[in-house]
Order: C-alpha cells, then sequence, then structure tokens
C-alpha cells in the first residue's frame, strides 16, 4: 500500500482536479484506491458527491474531521469505517474508488492540535510533537494489508499541522503546478520545508524515550505540470521558461504536462465523474484525456 500527498502551496493549479483524475484512471486500470479529503475546502469530496449528499449522509458524523476529533478525545474510532464508494465513479470503475469526506471544520482541528504541542521539558515537547504529527500515520496503520494499493491524500495549500501529519503518513509526495510564476515560485521553499520536517521528526523520533518512533522518508515523487497552454502540441513559449526553471532545482518533474481546458474540468464534478473516464467526442477533450493517460503512465513507472 503507497500513501501519497499531493500538494502546492499555491491554490488555483488544478491540484483535486488531478487528484481526482489520477485516482479515476488507476482504478480503471485495476488498483484498488483511497482518496483522502483534507483540503477544509471539501472540493475534491465535491467531485464525488453534491454537498447536499454529503450534507445529509456524512457532515455530521462521517468525514475526517470526525476522526481527528475522536482521536483528540481519546476515543476508538477505525478511519476506514468513515470511508465510502461514490456510486457515479464506482459504476466505471467497478467499486475500486473509496474516499473519505472533508469538512470545513478542519481548520479548527488544526489549531486544536496546535494547543497540544508544548510542554514543560523538552523531553515533553519531543514526545507531544511526535503523538501530534503521527496521528494520521497511526489512524492508517490500522488498514488493513490489501485493503488497498494507493492511498492518495489531496492536501491543503499550506504547510499547517494537518498537512504535516498527511507528510508524515506519506511514502511519496506529488507536487501539481502551474507553469507561471506564481504557482513556482514556492515549489523550492516546499521543498526545504519537507526536508526540514524529516529533519525535525526523525531528530525527535531518535531521541523518543518511552514513546518510540520510527523515522520517516517521504521523497517528491515529481512536479507535474497542470492547466498548461498549449500551441503546436507543446507548451507555448512563455510557459516554458518556468518550466526549466523548476527542473533546475533538482526537484524530479514529470515529462507528461496536462493541458488547460476551463470546459471540460469545470463541468466533471457535478457529474460525480472524472474527466478521464467521460465519454468525449471532440478532439480537443480527447488530447485532455490522453494527457492524463499519459501522466498516469508515467506516475505508474515511478512508482513501481
Amino acid at each position: 500500500m503507497l500513501i501519497i500527498s499531493v500538494i502546492n502551496y499555491k491554490g488555483g493549479v488544478g491540484k483535486t482536479s488531478l487528484t481526482a483524475n489520477l485516482a479515476a484512471e488507476l482504478a480503471f486500470r485495476g488498483k484498488r484506491v483511497l482518496l483522502l479529503d483534507l483540503d477544509p475546502q471539501t472540493s475534491l469530496t465535491f467531485s464525488f458527491i453534491t454537498p447536499e449528499a454529503w450534507q445529509k449522509q456524512f457532515a455530521e458524523s462521517r468525514t475526517i474531521k470526525r476522526w481527528f476529533d475522536a482521536m483528540a478525545k481519546g476515543e476508538a474510532l477505525d478511519i476506514c469505517s468513515l470511508a465510502f464508494k461514490p456510486k457515479r465513479v464506482n459504476e466505471v470503475v467497478k467499486g475500486s474508488v473509496s474516499l473519505i469526506a472533508s469538512h470545513l471544520g478542519l481548520i479548527n482541528v488544526d489549531l486544536e492540535l496546535a494547543t497540544e504541542l508544548g510542554g514543560a521539558s523538552m523531553k515533553q515537547v519531543k514526545r507531544n510533537y511526535l503523538r501530534v504529527h503521527r496521528r494520521l500515520l497511526e489512524g492508517l496503520n490500522t488498514i488493513a494489508d490489501g485493503a488497498y494499493d494507493v492511498i492518495l491524500i489531496d492536501c491543503p495549500p499550506n504547510f499547517n499541522i494537518v498537512t504535516k501529519n498527511a507528510i508524515v503518513a506519506s511514502d511519496r509526495v506529488l507536487i501539481p503546478a502551474k507553469p507561471d510564476y506564481l504557482s513556482t515560485l514556492g515549489i523550492d521553499y516546499l521543498g526545504r520545508n519537507l526536508d526540514q520536517l524529516i529533519s525535525d521528526y526523525n531528530e525527535y523520533a531518535a531521541v523518543a524515550d518511552g514513546d518510540p518512533a520510527e523515522p520517516i522518508s517521504p521523497s517528491v515523487l515529481g512536479v507535474v505540470f497542470n492547466m498548461v497552454q498549449f500551441r503546436d502540441d507543446q507548451p507555448i513559449s512563455a510557459l516554458r521558461p518556468y518550466i526549466a526553471q523548476t527542473r533546475k532545482l533538482g526537484l524530479p518533474v514529470f515529462d507528461a504536462p496536462v493541458r488547460e481546458n476551463k470546459t471540460l474540468f469545470a463541468s466533471a464534478p457535478e457529474t460525480g465523474l472524472p474527466v478521464v473516464l467521460g465519454h468525449h467526442t471532440s478532439g480537443t477533450y480527447r488530447r485532455v484525456v490522453e494527457e492524463i493517460k499519459v501522466f498516469v503512465t508515467e506516475f505508474e513507472s515511478r512508482i513501481a
């Protein structure tokens, strides 16, 4: 079971759409996929079910917020009990996609986790740091072997404690980005923060007294350029310097970019069916689908 966090500091880079399509295509290819929506905006959740269905069936007691609340109170709640199979997508992928929904209240969860940090001594500070940051890891570790092949965590566009929980629990990190100034500006900073989190966590884990923790080693799977404007089957010239600049950062970059198509991607959540699984007659739409499939093929080769 491979756990992958999908993150970028910058919003509006198509992070959630890419996550939904990646999950759908992996499931179509036979993988069992669990989606975990950690973004309080709940966009990934609403890509598969309607806000009305979420409010009626999940908001009160069946979201990832409910799990964090239970853990804070010392209650035993199986994280798998929150997962469900969105109907529309699973009609196509034969039940291979499961989802744990998000909640706007995750903003408060982050504040509550912050209050659990600190302590009267350095030993207690380190123990509390480990306990808070590995909470999600411990929850995901209870999932039975073979239940899922891949877990994709859609992170919020920041580096708060909830996001750090996702990173600590992950084997890999996927960074969607647009090839423009603002979207690529924070990629190097994100990479440095990832390194610092891993360093701090492992330093504390090495000296933990009475509360041992295994070291972590999540690595960057790659930067995938998304929402790209194309001309003559390649990114327009204004975007290419940002792609080249990102490659110079030393982070792996996916060879396969995905083009921008606001009409296609904006309408998909209303149907509960990601773009890659739709039947499209337009040549432009078919090219988008093909680019997603090429990206997923490269993704599979990188995790093999």
